[in-house]
């Protein structure tokens, strides 16, 4: 499938963001082990919501949906099995594309006195889970894996462990919420000490759901000694899925874009960071509170950008945002400089390669580096058909790119976008006033 866009002479619209993944991973997967019951909405949508929820399924939680004409106000309600309630599955648990579900999975797996395998589609077979599996074997699991225990399909025989201390090679918010799970599971406490701050959902939904947790700079400290206790939850706006349209709206020449309920967790705002060090002219509004994290309005209008570096601490909190940032570079006076992304080579795809090669296409000057990449500013793209390599977030920076480029740009493999953002195309459609195409 294909989706042909052109560059509107006004990007003007008022956009509702899907619900934020990480969370919403989090909230299903801690709910299934608290007890007690809870409703959850605004979750996530796309292909990544329903691997988390067949697995969880299968492990035996039941879970109700209760649909909404419109879809943003559907209810979940997840009935809790507490700590020990989940049940052998009868068959292959699969995480289809997504690397929070195989990652976080794997860790409750690991803590349950049963057999079970977990796979996913050949783009995740083929993603590093040496990360995880290693310290899970130093816990006590029986963890075994294709490329000796490092890629998918893991079978597990869990049970049994032992809290460790751990210090992690690189910052990395899956890995950290992979043993944090397994460590409800252990006996002794779990210490992890991270190289850099990442993303913390997983730490601030345990505190409320009242496990002993404690977080001292980069260093969190376990204790398994207390249940969890089932919370409803309100999903917050996923700033990724917003960062494209912030980006769309400060690059366009007569742009405003109103986000609403974004969640602006700190070490995830880092494109609202990046953006504003780029000169964007950006404007929070109806600061709210939504469950223990932040939220509010992002309103984003045409700017002058300049160009910035991205490296260091500040590179874990705009991983997912990094090839729309290239994007923004694209259009920012100056040579923009991301470096420390080497990560970024094992995602759904080497997004690395894959942002540079399809920038490039449209005319942008891009130099490739091993860990990153150097753009330098151009002020315009020229449409053209570019592919998104089978990964929804190349889908959604080339999309972005057809707004602003100066002839018509084709993205094929446009269905990617399901993956995380079912709505990308027909909000880009509100967006502009474009109609439907094929």
């Amino acid at each position: 499938m294909s989706k042909r866009v052109s560059s509107p002479k006004r990007l003007e619209a008022t956009i509702s963001p899907p619900g934020d993944k990480s969370i919403s991973h989090r909230a299903l997967i801690l709910n299934s082990i608290a007890e007690g019951s809870s409703t959850i909405t605004n979750l996530c949508v796309g292909d990544d919501r329903e691997a988390m929820l067949q697995c969880l399924r299968a492990l035996g939680v039941r879970i109700e949906h209760q649909p909404t004409p419109n879809g943003t106000e559907d209810r979940f309600t997840l009935h809790g099995l507490g700590h020990d309630g989940l049940v052998e599955p009868s068959t292959v648990l699969d995480a289809s594309n997504s690397g929070t579900t195989i990652r976080l999975v794997s860790g409750l797996l690991a803590g349950q006195s049963f057999f079970s395998v977990i796979t996913g589609d050949s783009s995740l077979r083929s993603r590093p889970m040496g990360r995880i599996v290693k310290p899970l074997q130093q816990m006590g699991a029986q963890i075994m894996g294709r490329g000796e225990d490092s890629l998918a399909p893991l079978a597990i025989r869990g049970g049994g462990l032992q809290g460790i201390e751990y210090t992690m090679p690189v910052p990395s918010a899956q890995v950290k919420s992979c043993l944090l799970l397994a460590g409800l599971y252990a006996k002794g406490k779990t210490t992890l000490h991270q190289p850099a701050a990442s993303r913390d959902h997983t730490e601030r939904m345990l505190e409320r759901m009242g496990a002993s947790i404690s977080v001292e700079h980069l260093t969190l400290t376990l204790q398994p000694d207390k249940p969890l206790s089932a919370i409803d939850v309100r999903v917050p706006s996923d700033i990724s899925s917003a960062a494209y349209w912030m980006v769309a709206a400060a690059c366009h020449p007569a742009a405003k874009i109103t986000l609403l309920n974004v969640g602006i967790n700190p070490m995830r705002s880092g494109i609202i960071e990046v953006l504003k060090a780029m000169n964007a002219r950006i404007t929070l509004s109806e600061h709210r509170s939504e469950g223990g994290e932040e939220t509010a309005n992002i309103t984003v209008e045409t700017s002058e950008l300049k160009a910035t570096e991205i490296s260091g601490s500040l590179l874990p909190r705009v991983i997912d945002e990094v090839p729309i940032l290239a994007l923004a570079a694209c259009f920012a006076r100056g040579k923009t400089v991301i470096r420390d992304a080497q990560d970024l080579r094992v995602k759904e795809s080497d997004r690395i390669s894959t942002t540079a090669h399809g920038l490039s296409l449209l005319g942008a000057k891009i130099e490739e580096h091993p860990d990153g990449m150097v753009i330098s500013g151009i002020g315009s793209l020229r449409g053209c058909t570019v592919e998104d390599y089978n990964d929804h977030r190349l889908a959604m920076t080339m999309g972005i790119a057809g707004l602003l480029g100066s002839d018509e740009t084709t993205v094929n493999g446009s269905e990617s976008v399901n993956i995380s953002y079912p709505n990308f195309w027909h909000d880009l459609r509100v967006a502009t006033g474009a109609t439907e195409d094929a």
